[in-house]
């Protein structure tokens, strides 16, 4: 509160305050002092006058002389402050009274001098008692021996007793005043002399901050104050002297700046130049790169596309080896160059995410089983782990997802050179909405260091920079992985420890959905019990996971001796064992064991499924003969194969609702192809001819225009990069001459190596309504032809098997002793096993495709022709393996007419048969 006073105010409050509060208590002492003596002087008074008037009284009393009392007691009301008087005889008989009445006491228990007060009076009551006849000084008797013979009351009024008082307190108040008085004027005299000079000072500091820095304070003639004005003035000179160098500093740095403005607005100049020249370097290197793309796609579509037409010819072993080698080198070339578009793409900010609903699980266990044969040609396990809480189905970019768990899990195998790479994929956060996953590869590589952690996510950056290197790459699958988990709002980090592996995880926040789009298949509770066996603990544990979420009630055993002992305990109890789940691999099983194994539980009526890795497939198939061989599943498994054989097995019917059938419009579309590259055209007028469409082509947007204003078309697949006529031109063109002859809109869709996402929406501006990128499939043509036309093609009646292709079949030899031993380097003794086991096979697979024609099953049909044709592989059985490989065409290809092929497979396995037969026989 005594902030917000000035010095007068403070002088004045610390002032008058203290000596106000000290007179004050000083005057009231002394007023209540003197109250008390007028009081007692009052009083004493009263008591004398008692007293004498007590000596004649009390010998008037005794002499019954009551003209001498009347007489008394009009003397003493006379006196100063009496009020009245009263004498009273015992025992309460008043013989005088005089004054006004008093208040009525009991005399006759008053045996001594009593005072009764009050505020306006006060009452002295005094007994008198007879004198003693013989007493010779006039001594009273002992009041002890002797009654009262009487009493005087005497009343003294307070009236002049408090009027003193009264003036008393008033001078005393008069005083006090006076004195706080003198006190304020020499607090004001002194606040005086204190403000004076500091307005002053506060008015010559004003003038100082205005800027008037030649300012000077007078000496204001006290010490403390001189010392104030002093500083200030002192201030005032450091400022002036200050603001003089500021002002030469600021006059020297303007004379700068005019001297530098010139070679400022040069430099200007020279970095808009530059600019311009960056951007048109940009400009310069995405045409580069958008021309580079399409002159390598062009080629690499043709060699991709007729190498996959001609997989589809019969070819020896060798020869579709060569062709898988040239088309796993043209798919590589194509990543690459796909990587570097996107590496050009999120550099230029265009990049779009796609926002769809995806199944997670089978998102990861996709890329796993293609990443899978090149871990496991290393003997590296490859398994997933996928939380129970994560949520099945998500919204989001499935392609680039699958594209940075492909670049992670791709580096991992390339850096392990033994152990386990697991992939996770757990829950962090969730809500409503949103969820938030981890998804994480580890390694058992060979690890980093911090600084090679530091580098890692930069473009065209590799842990191991060295000539020597044995992996290799463009470098730029972790930075492409990292711009894509920012673009998607996530992050992605590495932990790595040298020598003991690394972790690279990124975390992403998706949308969730319950789409029924997905079909995600439901495992049924059941009352199943599986033993499962797996030498390695993650994929153990990966496995028991999946067949619990199927519905079995899972045991998981160590040792394959103990897991039959297991199942030969369980066989006699309520509760058996109804499939047992088999990890193997060649380097821990032997043959023969692992087929005792198989057999005894075959015996124990345990159903067996074999879990294996894709470089043992082969080995164990064509070793375990049936049913074992058939039971078999490659690793890392997949929950939905897993589930389906595990269905089959025990026999539990899951089969949902057939969809209707959709009709298709076979030779209804018809499509205009236009191309200036001869192999391009020739690839899609084979894709689409195959498909069931008729086709019209063109190597020119000249001739592309005529026949489009000849004849109507269903579609039209329309190359962009062409001489005299661009793509972009030609289809203004068609869009011009629909608007004049008012026609419907035909769908026109761009067939091209382009693929930057500014080119596709020129493209689209000018009038196309879609775009496919090349290399071109089968299935991108038919979803282009479905979803702009409505019309469904596909490879059905444009394929049979012709009686010339039965003739060549038969043609082959039945047995080629010479091609088997080949097949078996050089040795025949492998030779003849593996024809045998061939051999005890072919009946039951004759009668399980009998039953699955019957009952129309084509995928029954597909899965069993496709086994004995992989057996065909490996045997010297020309015959029946070309007519394994026709089938197995035609079914793929949903060829409506198959009953021919399957009759001569039919024939062709009892032609086998019976040629066998007749070999033994002969021996």
């Amino acid at each position: 509160m005594l902030t917000n006073l000035g010095i007068k105010g403070r002088v004045l409050l610390l002032t008058l305050v203290p000596s106000g509060v000290f007179a004050g208590l000083l005057g009231a002492w002394f007023s209540y002092s003197q109250l008390n003596d007028l009081q007692q002087q009052l009083l004493q008074r009263g008591e004398l006058i008692l007293n004498q008037l007590s000596l004649a009284g009390a010998q008037s009393l005794d002499s019954d002389r009551s003209e001498q009392l009347i007489r008394i007691a009009q003397d003493a009301i006379e006196l100063k402050d009496v009020r009245s008087i009263r004498i009273v005889a015992a025992p309460d008989r008043v013989i005088v009274h005089n004054g006004p009445s008093m208040r009525k006491q009991d005399f006759s228990a008053i045996t001594k001098l009593t005072t009764f007060s009050t505020d306006a009076s006060s009452q002295l009551i005094l007994p008198l008692y007879p004198r003693s006849s013989n007493s010779a000084n006039g001594a009273l008797e002992d009041a002890a021996k002797q009654a009262p013979i009487g009493w005087i009351s005497l009343e003294l009024s307070h009236h002049a007793s408090l009027l003193e008082g009264y003036r008393s307190v008033f001078i005393t108040i008069s005083m006090i005043l006076i004195g706080l008085m003198i006190t304020a004027l020499l607090a004001l005299r002194l606040s005086r002399t204190i403000n004076i000079p500091l307005d002053n000072i506060k008015k010559g500091v004003a003038r100082i901050r205005d800027g008037h820095l030649d300012t000077r304070l007078d000496s204001p003639g006290s010490h403390e104050l001189d010392d104030l004005v002093n500083g200030i003035n002192l201030m005032a000179q450091s400022l002036q002297h200050a603001q003089e160098e500021l002002q030469s500093n600021i006059d020297q740095a303007l004379d700068d700046a005019r001297h530098n403005l010139e070679t400022i607005e040069i430099q200007n100049i020279e970095l808009d130049l530059a600019r311009k020249e960056a951007i048109e370097a940009s400009r310069i290197k995405s045409e580069f790169l958008a021309n580079m793309s399409h002159e390598i796609r062009t080629p690499l579509n043709g060699i991709i596309g007729f190498t996959q037409l001609l997989k589809k010819s019969d070819l020896t072993i060798r020869q579709e080896d060569y062709l898988n080698t040239i088309i796993n080198s043209s798919e590589s070339l194509l990543n690459i160059i796909n990587e570097i578009l996107d590496f050009s793409k999120i550099e230029a900010g265009k990049l779009v995410l796609d926002h769809a609903p995806f199944y997670l699980r089978d998102l990861i266990q996709d890329t796993l089983t293609l990443l899978a044969p090149a871990a496991h040609q290393k003997h590296l396990e490859l398994l997933s782990l996928v939380y129970r809480d994560t949520p099945r189905t998500l919204m989001g970019d499935a392609q680039r997802i699958k594209q940075i768990l492909t670049n992670l899990t791709g580096n991992a195998i390339k850096f392990t050179r033994e152990g386990s790479i697991v992939v996770r994929a757990m829950l962090e956060d969730e809500n409503e909405e949103f969820a938030q996953l981890r998804i994480s590869v580890q390694d058992t590589g060979i690890g980093m260091h911090d600084v090679e952690q530091s580098t890692l996510f930069q473009a065209f950056s590799q842990a191991d920079h060295s000539l020597t290197r044995q992996a290799g790459g463009t470098g730029l699958g972790l930075a492409i992985s990292k711009r894509l988990v920012e673009h998607m709002g996530g992050e992605i980090g590495v932990n790595s420890v040298p020598g003991e592996g690394s972790e690279f995880w990124f975390s992403l926040r998706l949308a969730k959905t319950y789409s029924s789009d997905l079909n995600a298949i439901e495992a049924k509770a059941l009352t199943h019990r599986a033993v499962l066996h797996e030498p390695h603990p993650l994929a153990q544990q990966a496995i028991a996971h999946q067949l619990e979420d199927c519905g079995l009630h899972v045991d998981s055993i160590n040792s394959l001796d103990a897991l039959l002992v297991q199942v030969q305990q369980a066989a006699g109890t309520a509760q058996p064992y109804h499939i047992a789940v088999l990890g193997i691999n060649t380097q821990q099983h032997q043959l023969h064991k692992l087929k005792e194994l198989l057999n005894a539980l075959q015996q124990l009526n345990c159903e067996v499924l074999l879990v294996c890795s894709t470089s043992d497939f082969t080995v164990f198939q064509n070793n375990l003969g049936r049913p074992f061989c058939e039971q078999m599943l490659s690793k890392p498994t997949c929950h939905r194969r897993l589930q389906h054989a595990v269905n089959d097995l025990l026999c539990i019917d899951t089969s949902p609702v057939a969809p209707p059938q959709i009709e298709l419009g076979l030779n209804a579309a018809h499509a205009l192809c236009v191309d200036d590259n001869p192999a391009n055209l020739l690839l899609i007028k084979t894709l689409l001819t195959d498909m069931g469409a008729r086709v019209s082509v063109a190597d020119n947007g000249h001739s592309a225009l005529a026949l489009f204003q000849q004849q109507p078309f269903d579609i039209v697949f329309m190359d962009i990069q062409m001489p005299v006529m661009s793509g972009q031109q030609c289809t203004e063109a068609m869009r011009t001459w629909e608007r004049n002859q008012q026609l419907e809109a035909t769908p026109i869709i761009a067939v091209t190596a382009h693929a930057l996402p500014h080119e596709t929406h020129l493209f689209l501006q000018a009038g196309l309504n879609d775009c496919l990128s090349k290399p071109i499939s089968e299935q991108s043509l038919a979803q282009a032809i479905a979803k702009w036309t409505g019309i469904f093609i596909g490879n059905q009646s444009t394929f049979t098997l012709s009686q010339e292709q039965i003739t060549q079949h038969q043609q082959l030899p039945i047995i080629d002793l010479q091609e088997g031993r080949a097949l078996s380097n050089g040795k025949e003794s492998l030779a003849k096993e593996l024809l045998h086991l061939l051999a005890e096979s072919l009946p039951s697979d004759r009668l399980y495709l009998q039953q699955a024609r019957a009952q129309q099953d084509r995928n029954a049909l597909l899965e069993r022709i496709h086994r004995i044709h992989g057996a065909t592989q490996y045997c010297g059985v020309p015959q029946l393996r070309a007519i394994c490989k026709t089938c197995e065409i035609l079914i793929k290809e949903n060829v409506a007419q198959i009953d021919p092929a399957l009759d001569e497979l039919d024939a062709a396995i009892a032609r086998l048969l019976a040629h066998l037969s007749q070999q033994a026989g002969a021996q």
